[in-house]
């Protein structure tokens, strides 16, 4: 049982403070727990941070040389294992990809407390846990708990691996940081619409993107497609040429502050092939815009309420994809109403309710 008159200590792993999904969760978290009076150490592999926190860091990063060999992840594992046994933490949350099977039950099993709770941030559990079922409740049957993120993840990982400690958490949304910095100026001088993740990432499928909106009735319309993400460009620009779009398609990289983006937009698109439970769409819609995006697996139908705060498209049809561009923007009525339902409708999600859940499952008292 948890004191409740001392000041708790928990440590949040993550792979860095930056660009990933999990590792924004993180971020927020760190805020929520240091404002309400708890010791925050975040813990990361890599050294890369860009996101708001609150909290100490141990960036593991930092000691990592050019080859990365054996050495040298001997040496960071052993600063990690020190750190862990020293800090007595009363909670460790760990939110890093854990595909490395036998690193993985080496950390679940011995280096980590009892007291860890592991996070699933992904339809394809297989970056989060073995294949394997049996493998799997050897590494995490015995923790405190295992977080997923949407109900159907819940229902993936309950059936493959019957484990009896998961706990369904949805991903924290801070709206007052979005809100504060959404106000900022952009040099945008027209009208667009936003896409936001890495170019790379087959995932994201924002090839097949550009593809359908420029058989859609946007550019005519002189309405065009920001993309905001890491990675290379070549492709998507390559295919905004074969699609004669290439003075309508904007690549911006990576932002530090995409909210206002996302605010002067006149909605999000996501087509992704399966997701999460998608940030994008939560912060898309705190900014105080709709969202068009895929019924993919797994998260948007848990946030989108179709016609009343976007649309929800029949997974994988870039036909039906195309319609829905043409009608979030031709359909005033239906877009007013979306609008004006964003920022309540994610509700629910913000930092505070969120972060009392955890608070809940810890059995953390504020």
């Amino acid at each position: 049982m948890i004191n409740p008159n001392k000041k708790h200590k928990i440590a949040l792993v993550g792979y860095r403070l930056s660009d990933g999904g999990s590792d924004k969760v993180m971020a927020n978290l760190s805020i929520f727990f240091e404002n309400n009076g708890i010791d925050v150490h975040i813990i990361t592999v890599i050294d890369q941070v860009s996101y708001l926190y609150k909290g100490k860091i141990l960036n593991l990063g930092l000691l990592k040389n050019k080859s990365n060999g054996f050495f040298n992840k001997l040496k960071r594992f052993r600063v990690l294992n020190q750190y862990i046994k020293e800090q007595h933490f009363d909670f460790v949350i760990d939110f890093r990809f854990r595909s490395k099977i036998i690193q993985e039950l080496i950390i679940a099993r011995i280096l980590y407390p009892k007291n860890t709770i592991f996070t699933v941030h992904s339809f394809l559990i297989d970056h989060y846990m073995p294949n394997n079922s049996w493998v799997t409740r050897l590494m995490y049957n015995t923790c405190y708990a295992n977080v997923v993120i949407t109900k159907q993840i819940e229902q993936i990982v309950e059936e493959k691996h019957q484990l009896q400690n998961i706990k369904l958490i949805y991903n924290p949304v801070n709206i007052e940081e979005i809100t504060a910095k959404s106000i900022e100026k952009i040099e945008i001088d027209f009208k667009y619409i936003i896409a936001i993740g890495q170019y790379e990432n087959p995932i994201k499928q924002f090839h097949k993107l550009i593809e359908s909106y420029a058989n859609s009735d946007l550019p005519k319309e002189n309405i065009h497609l920001v993309i905001l993400g890491n990675g290379e460009l070549e492709l998507l620009n390559s295919v905004s040429r074969r699609n004669n779009v290439q003075d309508k398609v904007h690549l911006l990289g990576y932002q530090v502050n995409p909210y206002k983006y996302l605010k002067n937009a006149l909605y999000l698109v996501l087509s992704s092939l399966n997701e999460g439970l998608p940030n994008v769409i939560l912060e898309a819609l705190a900014t105080g815009i709709p969202v068009v995006s895929f019924d993919c697996e797994s998260g948007p139908k848990e946030i989108i309420q179709d016609k009343k705060n976007g649309i929800l498209v029949e997974n994988q049809n870039f036909n039906k994809l195309t319609e829905a561009l043409n009608l979030m923007y031709s359909d005033l009525e239906l877009y007013a109403i979306c609008k004006n339902n964003a920022k309540d409708s994610i509700q629910k999600f913000s930092l505070e309710n969120i972060g009392n859940q955890w608070l809940e499952l810890m059995k953390i008292k504020k």
